[in-house]
């Protein structure tokens, strides 16, 4: 008998079941995952489980049990080939299908691929998924060169873990500096002194052009400039997994299209997380998220609206990054405001910078400062007094009044 069937098996797949059975739905639910591994969370994958502090078990979202208690059917290490929305049948790669009566894509995304000379020597990782990071672990050893391309978050991350399990870390950086597409300059310069300051190597305006070494990767090279490297990741953005959406026929433009029910073109199948391209009305503006928050949130429209609810989904996008000691917590977007506020002092490292377009405050980054985050994610979309907002020892609690 037809009934719900997920495609993916990350955040949003894990979420979907689990509230598809809280909205009291009794039919049959199959999640198809193309790892072998239980729906899990990533973002401990290069933070604590990178370190080896969090076992394995620790980064699944549930336990085996709760599936098999909740009679979810997990068909792990099983990708689906195609979807026929006018028979409303998904294809596996083992020639089976399975009927749905509403279908969850929820595949997610997966790294950017550097496609240069010596790509494809051994010892050039990507980090994604679990099995990514089993095997960037097994070659993490002390005062071994690890060369880092990308300065995202993930890159940094990653230089945390690496420089504290004492390898020599290097950062290679294109751009002007650090994290400039996702963070202001005062930011930036923040994490490179910080990251600096700690023994990471960061190389800015510095663009790789290969890589070269004997079946496995012995150097980065950078035009005229060589790094020496026992390994490297790679870590240059993601590319949202919608290809199995457009086959079907859906509409994609930078993910796939949703509407405010997590609804794709056919009424019948619907998306979430960072494969999706969703509507905002709080910024009046269409978004692609890579962000557990969203993957959640959209997870559990979709699981409403499958069973036939009316859930609309909106809200502001909150992010986190965990480096060393530090947790930074964001949300709103700060390149939508044209004004910074500090609160604290960064030399501390604990500190929020406000940001505002002219009086209205759009968005926050805080450090070690859970209180001002949560919040800023109250006051996001309010007009707020800059000089209440700057001074650490006044109430930010008055300005929800």
């Amino acid at each position: 008998m037809a009934g719900m069937v997920i495609i993916g098996a990350g955040h949003a797949a894990g979420q979907a079941a689990a509230s598809l059975r809280q909205e009291k739905y009794t039919g049959s639910i199959t999640i198809i995952g193309d790892e072998p591994h239980l729906p899990y969370q990533r973002p401990p994958l290069s933070k604590a489980y990178l370190s080896g502090s969090q076992e394995v078990e620790r980064v699944y979202l549930r336990a085996e049990k709760f599936y098999h208690d909740k009679d979810i059917d997990l068909k792990l290490s099983t990708r689906a080939t195609a979807i026929d929305p006018d028979a409303k049948v998904v294809a596996l790669e083992d020639g089976s299908s399975i009927d749905y009566d509403k279908l969850l894509i929820s595949t997610g995304s997966r790294p950017r691929i550097l496609n240069i000379p010596g790509s494809d020597l051994g010892g050039i990782h990507y980090l994604r998924t679990i099995d990514d990071v089993d095997g960037i672990r097994a070659e993490m050893r002390e005062g071994a060169n690890l060369v880092i391309v990308g300065g995202g978050y993930i890159g940094l991350e990653v230089a945390a873990v690496g420089v504290e399990q004492g390898l020599n870390v290097h950062v290679l950086e294109m751009e002007d500096r650090i994290l400039q597409r996702v963070t202001t300059p005062t930011m930036s310069k923040y994490y490179d002194e910080l990251h600096r300051g700690r023994g990471v190597n960061i190389h800015t305006n510095t663009g790789v052009t290969g890589f070269s070494g004997d079946g496995k990767v012995q150097k980065v090279l950078c035009g005229d400039t060589e790094f020496a490297a026992d390994m490297v990741i790679v870590g240059i953005g993601i590319v949202p997994n919608i290809e199995l959406a457009q086959a079907a026929g859906l509409t994609c433009d930078n993910g796939i299209v949703v509407d405010d029910h997590c609804q794709t073109s056919n009424p019948d199948i619907y998306a979430a997380g960072d494969c999706t391209n969703h509507p905002n009305a709080l910024l009046d503006r269409r978004l692609r998220l890579e962000s557990v928050p969203n993957a959640m949130d959209q997870a559990r429209t979709s699981a409403a609206n499958m069973l036939g609810g009316d859930k609309n989904y909106a809200a502001i996008p909150w992010f986190w990054s965990d480096q060393y000691e530090l947790k930074l917590q964001m949300v709103g977007f700060s390149a939508d405001g044209n004004r910074e506020v500090l609160r604290g002092d960064m030399a501390s490292n604990q500190f929020a910078v406000f940001y505002l377009r002219d009086n209205t405050v759009v968005a926050a980054d805080a450090v070690n400062s859970p209180k001002e985050f949560m919040l800023c994610k109250q006051l996001v979309g309010k007009e707020a007094d800059a000089t209440v907002l700057a001074d650490s020892t006044s109430d930010l609690k008055s300005l929800l009044a």
